[in-house]
Protein backbone atom coordinates (compact mmCIF):
# COMPACT_ATOMS: atom_id res chain seq x y z
CA UNK A 1 0.00 0.00 0.00
CA UNK A 2 1.03 3.50 -1.02
CA UNK A 3 0.93 6.81 1.42
CA UNK A 4 -2.70 8.77 0.81
CA UNK A 5 -3.18 11.53 -1.08
CA UNK A 6 -4.25 14.57 0.05
CA UNK A 7 -7.99 13.17 -0.66
CA UNK A 8 -7.13 10.69 1.45
CA UNK A 9 -7.11 8.22 -2.40
CA UNK A 10 -4.16 5.03 -1.68
CA UNK A 11 -3.09 2.79 -3.89
CA UNK A 12 -3.24 -0.87 -3.14
CA UNK A 13 -1.22 -3.66 -4.17
CA UNK A 14 -3.19 -4.67 -7.05
CA UNK A 15 -2.05 -1.24 -8.47
CA UNK A 16 -6.03 -0.32 -8.07
CA UNK A 17 -6.27 3.33 -6.13
CA UNK A 18 -9.07 3.21 -3.65
CA UNK A 19 -10.09 5.63 -0.47
CA UNK A 20 -9.83 3.02 2.17
CA UNK A 21 -13.40 1.62 4.43
CA UNK A 22 -13.35 4.06 7.32
CA UNK A 23 -15.02 4.14 10.64
CA UNK A 24 -18.00 6.70 11.17
CA UNK A 25 -18.58 8.85 13.83
CA UNK A 26 -21.68 6.74 15.26
CA UNK A 27 -19.48 3.73 15.18
CA UNK A 28 -20.32 2.09 11.55
CA UNK A 29 -18.21 1.04 8.94
CA UNK A 30 -17.85 3.01 6.06
CA UNK A 31 -16.91 0.18 2.85
CA UNK A 32 -14.15 1.19 0.49
CA UNK A 33 -14.74 3.35 -2.82
CA UNK A 34 -13.12 2.50 -5.59
CA UNK A 35 -11.46 5.28 -7.45
CA UNK A 36 -11.52 5.36 -11.50
CA UNK A 37 -8.08 5.70 -13.09
CA UNK A 38 -7.47 9.08 -14.57
CA UNK A 39 -9.20 10.64 -11.77
CA UNK A 40 -7.78 13.29 -9.90
CA UNK A 41 -9.83 15.05 -6.93
CA UNK A 42 -9.47 18.72 -6.52
CA UNK A 43 -7.52 18.22 -3.45
CA UNK A 44 -4.62 16.46 -4.99
CA UNK A 45 -4.14 18.64 -7.83
CA UNK A 46 -1.06 21.17 -7.97
CA UNK A 47 -1.85 24.53 -7.63
CA UNK A 48 0.21 26.53 -10.34
CA UNK A 49 2.36 29.01 -9.14
CA UNK A 50 3.56 31.64 -11.13
CA UNK A 51 7.56 32.28 -10.43
CA UNK A 52 6.84 36.28 -11.20
CA UNK A 53 3.96 36.40 -8.85
CA UNK A 54 5.20 34.14 -5.85
CA UNK A 55 8.24 36.78 -6.02
CA UNK A 56 6.33 39.70 -6.17
CA UNK A 57 4.46 38.71 -2.98
CA UNK A 58 7.76 37.44 -1.55
CA UNK A 59 9.38 41.11 -1.83
CA UNK A 60 11.19 42.13 1.21
CA UNK A 61 10.74 38.30 2.96
CA UNK A 62 13.70 37.25 0.93
CA UNK A 63 15.48 37.67 -2.25
CA UNK A 64 13.25 37.94 -5.75
CA UNK A 65 14.00 34.37 -7.92
CA UNK A 66 16.76 35.70 -10.59
CA UNK A 67 17.45 38.86 -9.36
CA UNK A 68 20.83 37.75 -7.94
CA UNK A 69 22.60 38.67 -11.09
CA UNK A 70 21.06 42.28 -11.04
CA UNK A 71 22.76 42.93 -7.67
CA UNK A 72 26.17 41.82 -8.80
CA UNK A 73 26.08 44.03 -11.80
CA UNK A 74 25.08 47.45 -9.87
CA UNK A 75 27.94 49.42 -9.12
CA UNK A 76 27.85 51.16 -5.61
CA UNK A 77 29.04 54.57 -7.59
CA UNK A 78 25.59 54.54 -9.99
CA UNK A 79 23.25 53.97 -6.80
CA UNK A 80 24.82 56.83 -4.59
CA UNK A 81 24.85 59.29 -7.63
CA UNK A 82 20.80 58.98 -8.06
CA UNK A 83 20.73 58.71 -4.26
CA UNK A 84 22.11 62.12 -3.64
CA UNK A 85 20.20 63.71 -6.67
CA UNK A 86 17.10 62.67 -5.14
CA UNK A 87 18.30 63.86 -1.59
CA UNK A 88 19.45 67.25 -3.46
CA UNK A 89 15.24 67.50 -4.93
CA UNK A 90 14.19 66.86 -1.40
CA UNK A 91 16.14 68.88 0.37
CA UNK A 92 15.04 71.66 -2.45
CA UNK A 93 11.65 71.09 -2.12
CA UNK A 94 11.91 71.48 1.75
CA UNK A 95 13.29 74.76 1.43
CA UNK A 96 11.04 75.80 -1.18
CA UNK A 97 7.95 74.76 1.44
CA UNK A 98 9.42 76.75 4.11
CA UNK A 99 10.20 79.59 2.27
CA UNK A 100 6.41 79.77 0.56
CA UNK A 101 4.74 79.18 4.02
CA UNK A 102 6.81 81.79 5.61
CA UNK A 103 5.49 84.13 1.86
CA UNK A 104 2.13 82.90 2.61
CA UNK A 105 2.37 84.57 6.36
CA UNK A 106 3.75 87.56 5.06
CA UNK A 107 0.70 87.91 2.43
CA UNK A 108 -1.68 86.82 5.11
CA UNK A 109 -1.08 90.01 7.35
CA UNK A 110 -0.99 92.19 4.04
CA UNK A 111 -3.98 90.90 2.98
CA UNK A 112 -6.12 91.16 6.40
CA UNK A 113 -4.41 95.04 6.74
CA UNK A 114 -5.54 95.87 2.88
CA UNK A 115 -9.42 95.94 2.77
CA UNK A 116 -11.03 93.32 0.17
CA UNK A 117 -11.66 94.48 -3.36
CA UNK A 118 -15.22 95.05 -4.05
CA UNK A 119 -16.22 93.05 -7.06
CA UNK A 120 -17.35 95.23 -10.23
CA UNK A 121 -20.56 96.15 -10.10
CA UNK A 122 -22.81 95.21 -13.23
CA UNK A 123 -24.34 97.62 -15.25
CA UNK A 124 -27.95 96.68 -15.62
CA UNK A 125 -28.43 98.58 -18.87
CA UNK A 126 -25.00 97.13 -20.04
CA UNK A 127 -27.18 93.19 -19.12
CA UNK A 128 -29.95 94.01 -20.76
CA UNK A 129 -28.84 94.78 -23.52
CA UNK A 130 -25.82 92.02 -23.79
CA UNK A 131 -29.28 89.71 -23.25
CA UNK A 132 -30.94 91.87 -26.12
CA UNK A 133 -28.02 91.05 -28.82
CA UNK A 134 -28.03 87.42 -27.73
CA UNK A 135 -32.00 86.95 -28.48
CA UNK A 136 -31.63 89.45 -31.71
CA UNK A 137 -29.16 87.38 -32.97
CA UNK A 138 -31.25 83.85 -31.96
CA UNK A 139 -34.05 85.21 -33.70
CA UNK A 140 -32.48 86.26 -37.18
CA UNK A 141 -31.10 82.51 -37.20
CA UNK A 142 -34.69 81.16 -36.54
CA UNK A 143 -36.01 83.26 -39.26
CA UNK A 144 -33.30 81.98 -41.96
CA UNK A 145 -34.31 78.65 -40.83
CA UNK A 146 -38.05 79.27 -41.10
CA UNK A 147 -37.31 80.75 -44.89
CA UNK A 148 -35.06 78.00 -45.60
CA UNK A 149 -38.22 75.41 -44.52
CA UNK A 150 -40.82 78.02 -46.58
CA UNK A 151 -38.36 77.23 -49.19
CA UNK A 152 -38.76 73.00 -49.27
CA UNK A 153 -35.82 72.48 -47.67
CA UNK A 154 -35.73 69.96 -44.89
CA UNK A 155 -34.55 70.47 -41.14
CA UNK A 156 -33.32 68.59 -38.67
CA UNK A 157 -35.36 68.71 -35.63
CA UNK A 158 -33.28 71.07 -33.83
CA UNK A 159 -33.48 73.94 -36.35
CA UNK A 160 -37.02 72.96 -36.64
CA UNK A 161 -37.30 73.44 -32.58
CA UNK A 162 -35.16 76.91 -33.39
CA UNK A 163 -37.84 77.42 -35.71
CA UNK A 164 -41.15 77.08 -33.03
CA UNK A 165 -39.37 79.31 -30.75
CA UNK A 166 -39.49 82.48 -32.54
CA UNK A 167 -42.75 84.01 -31.03
CA UNK A 168 -41.25 83.24 -27.58
CA UNK A 169 -37.63 84.95 -28.53
CA UNK A 170 -40.08 88.04 -29.88
CA UNK A 171 -42.05 88.21 -26.29
CA UNK A 172 -38.43 87.74 -24.24
CA UNK A 173 -37.17 90.90 -26.91
CA UNK A 174 -40.41 92.60 -26.04
CA UNK A 175 -39.50 91.90 -22.04
CA UNK A 176 -36.15 93.72 -22.14
CA UNK A 177 -37.98 96.61 -24.08
CA UNK A 178 -36.79 95.80 -27.70
CA UNK A 179 -39.29 95.66 -30.38
CA UNK A 180 -38.94 92.12 -32.62
CA UNK A 181 -36.21 93.90 -34.91
CA UNK A 182 -33.92 93.96 -31.80
CA UNK A 183 -34.65 98.35 -32.26
CA UNK A 184 -35.46 99.40 -28.56
CA UNK A 185 -39.20 100.60 -27.89
CA UNK A 186 -38.31 103.63 -26.51
CA UNK A 187 -35.88 105.27 -29.21
CA UNK A 188 -38.22 103.86 -31.74
CA UNK A 189 -41.42 105.34 -30.34
CA UNK A 190 -39.29 109.09 -29.61
CA UNK A 191 -38.01 109.00 -33.40
CA UNK A 192 -41.99 108.55 -34.26
CA UNK A 193 -42.83 111.06 -32.69
CA UNK A 194 -40.17 113.18 -33.90
CA UNK A 195 -41.59 112.26 -37.42
CA UNK A 196 -45.20 113.37 -36.57
CA UNK A 197 -44.58 116.60 -35.27
CA UNK A 198 -42.69 117.53 -38.36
Amino acid sequence: MSQPTNSGIITDKNGERVIPESKRADGSTRKAIKVRPGYRPPEDVEVYKNRTAEGFRQRGKGPVPGAEGLKEDKSDQQSSAAANKNAKRREARKKAKAAGETEGEDQKTAAEAAPAPKPEEVDPEAEREKKARNLKKKLRQAKELKDKKDGGESLLPEQIAKVIKINELIRELDALGFDSEGEPKIAKASSEAKEDST
